[in-house]
């Protein structure tokens, strides 16, 4: 059986609704941050990175949030997550998930994790006020991109789940939502999926 290592609102959200959409068996196992259950060597054993999501699966760990989406995908290809019929089609869906891991999670982080990038107060500050402009030029690419009730189109795919998780975060980035209402479209028709509102109810321990 799957284990998923998670903590609540975090990315790893992405990955637990991926695996309910595919009828995945699977463990969940929470970590708090704020007890810095990521930095502890029982997790480190586990995902020396320190970091969530880890996959543990029957061949090994796996990390990172593209990584885990495509491997949900393609174990379970009756769910359909993924285009796997069509290379161009499924190069779009990574290009994607790509595009939210390096560019817009990583703005994001600059409100909480300035650390990563700089030792001066001042610096981490000023990434701080930058969240809002950097994170909604983010969103302005995904804005243009959503011209379906789905990412890819007609086809809820592994791009969704994560979309919806990054947009949880925009009101606490200090995004403007009116400005972008077919993402805003987008969260809300993902918050109706019953893999969603599973895996939120699981995260907030009500499940």
């Amino acid at each position: 059986m799957l284990r998923l290592f998670y903590a609540p609102a975090t990315c790893a959200l992405a990955t637990h609704i991926a695996l309910i959409e595919a009828g995945a068996d699977y463990d969940l196992i929470r970590l708090s941050f704020a007890a810095e259950d990521q930095r502890k060597p029982a997790f480190l054993a586990i995902n020396p990175k320190g970091r969530v999501p880890a996959l543990v699966t029957e061949q090994g760990v796996l990390t990172e949030t593209p990584a885990l989406l495509a491997y949900v995908a393609q174990r379970y290809p009756a769910a359909r997550l993924a285009p796997f019929d069509d290379a161009f089609a499924l190069a779009r869906v990574q290009a994607f998930n790509s595009y939210l891991c390096a560019t817009l999670h990583v703005a994001h982080s600059h409100r909480m994790r300035g650390y990563r990038w700089a030792d001066e107060p001042d610096a981490i500050l000023a990434m701080q006020r930058k969240v809002p402009a950097s994170v909604s030029q983010c969103f302005e690419v995904v804005e243009r991109e959503l011209t379906g009730p789905w990412v890819m189109g007609g086809a809820y795919t592994i791009c969704d789940p994560y979309l919806f998780t990054l947009a949880q975060w925009m009101e606490a980035d200090g995004v403007d939502t009116d400005r972008f209402p077919n993402v805003i479209a987008h969260r809300r028709r993902c918050a109706e999926r019953a893999a969603v509102q599973r895996a939120l109810a699981e995260e907030s321990g009500m499940a």
